[in-house]
């Protein structure tokens, strides 16, 4: 079975319990969740085992501050823990809590599987910590179904040791044609030793933020695409001058050598359009040699645009089939808006999307200049994009590849507009 065919099967419904009396943090009163019965909830989260001891640690708050209420906690690998919960809709058996992607939110939202939040926000969640753009990331259709525990922006990660060496002032900002001669200028500066970037038209998302300054979607609510293939072919062509042995990025070739390294942490190129939580896994990959990053905002498209967003790194939601609704949403609660969950994680879910939780967290180094980011892109931050369509991340792949296969002349941009615009009439209309 397909996994939308599965989740179909699974739709499924429960009553909803009595809003219990809330405190002004949004928890119960009294030390007793919801009903005040003793009741068990099951929480699943993939990650690994630092992951899981810091919700270990979280859990045990929460279980001290509701002594009625037991969570039992399972944790999976990414691929594995999607395998599963495809297998427990089928039988219409979802943990009470789970922590979601944003891929599958419209998937498992339209077929009934994640419980309405509606009634509990405000309620048992409370939501004074979280703005009006960060809590539309969680609804699909006019439904709030899940809430976000974290988020990340997108940004240019530039390296200031590779640009003092070349003598180039880090990108003060401006067009995408500013970045392409601010790229160009590096490479030549370097003697090509260095190179300014990677060809941006290699990432959707790039081709997401000039729509939306546009005043349109990369794909709409009802799964249609915002674009045509004539802005597509515009898009592909403008990357022309970074692509190829001749280019001002870094070639395909090269970058096939050095894979699964990328380009930017190889230290062979001096920015990298990516989102902003990125940058620890850059250090890592750059060694101890490498102590600092910069990041700035992606180029303008149109002047005053609010063309970019706040994406969720993950979510919390609830099953539909949940028998203890009120307890469930105070897990959440707790999990998205404690200081002291705060303090435990840090940043290993992301930038916290509650104020409240980063209240929890004293921030320093990468940590905080991402934070300072997310504070200094305020004026370009609009509403959240269209929860994904289902087949997304087969789109988002397909519009990778041949990316690739631009960078290594292999294919015209006409024929990557054709095979894209043939992947897509498959997937919208599978």
């Amino acid at each position: 079975m397909t996994t939308a065919s599965v989740l179909a099967l699974a739709a499924c419904s429960s009553d909803s319990a009595e809003d219990p009396e809330t405190s002004a943090t949004g928890g119960s009163t009294a030390g007793a969740g919801g009903s005040g019965e003793e009741v068990t909830l099951d929480f699943a989260f993939w990650g690994n085992d630092v992951r899981a001891d810091m919700y270990t640690q979280s859990i045990d708050l929460f279980m001290e501050e509701y002594p009625n209420i037991t969570v039992n906690s399972t944790f999976l690998d990414y691929p594995a823990f999607w395998e599963k919960r495809q297998t427990e809709a089928a039988g219409g058996g979802l943990p009470d809590v789970m922590q979601f992607d944003y891929s599958y939110l419209r998937q498992y939202s339209e077929n009934g599987l994640l419980l309405d939040l509606g009634p509990h926000l405000g309620n048992e969640i409370n939501t004074d910590g979280f703005t009006e753009q960060i809590l539309g990331i969680g609804v699909v259709g006019d439904t709030t179904t899940a809430l976000p525990i974290s988020t990340n922006a997108w940004g240019v990660y530039t390296n200031p040791q590779l640009l003092e060496s070349t003598g180039v002032a880090d990108f003060a900002g401006g067009t995408w044609d500013d970045y392409k001669a601010w790229a160009a200028e590096v490479t030549e500066a370097s003697g090509g030793e260095i190179f300014g970037g990677t060809d941006y038209t290699g990432r959707i998302q790039n081709f997401e933020i000039q729509l939306r300054a546009e005043g349109k979607n990369l794909f709409n609510e009802d799964g249609t695409p915002g674009f045509d293939e004539a802005r597509l072919t515009e898009f592909w062509e403008s990357g022309a001058e970074m692509r190829g042995d001749d280019g001002s990025g870094i070639s395909q070739q090269r970058l096939e050598e050095i894979y699964p390294t990328s380009g930017f942490g190889a230290g062979l190129t001096a920015s990298e359009l990516t989102w902003d939580n990125f940058g620890a896994g850059y250090l890592g990959e750059l060694g101890e040699d490498y102590t600092e990053l910069g990041l700035v905002a992606p180029p303008v498209t149109v002047e005053g645009a609010k063309d970019l967003y706040q994406k969720p790194s993950m979510l919390h939601a609830i099953a539909q089939n949940t028998e203890h609704p009120a307890e469930s949403a105070m897990l959440v609660d707790f999990l998205v808006n404690s200081p002291e969950v705060g303090a435990i994680f840090g940043t290993n879910r992301g930038l916290p999307a509650s104020s409240a939780m980063r209240d929890g967290i004293t921030f320093e180094g990468l940590d905080e200049q991402i934070r300072a980011y997310e504070e200094s892109i305020a004026d370009r931050l609009g509403d959240a994009p269209p929860v994904p369509l289902v087949g997304y991340g087969t789109l988002e792949e397909k519009f990778r590849v041949l990316g690739t296969e631009l960078g290594f002349g292999t294919l015209s941009v006409e024929d990557a507009v054709s095979q894209f615009f043939g992947e897509m009439d498959v997937t919208l209309n599978s």
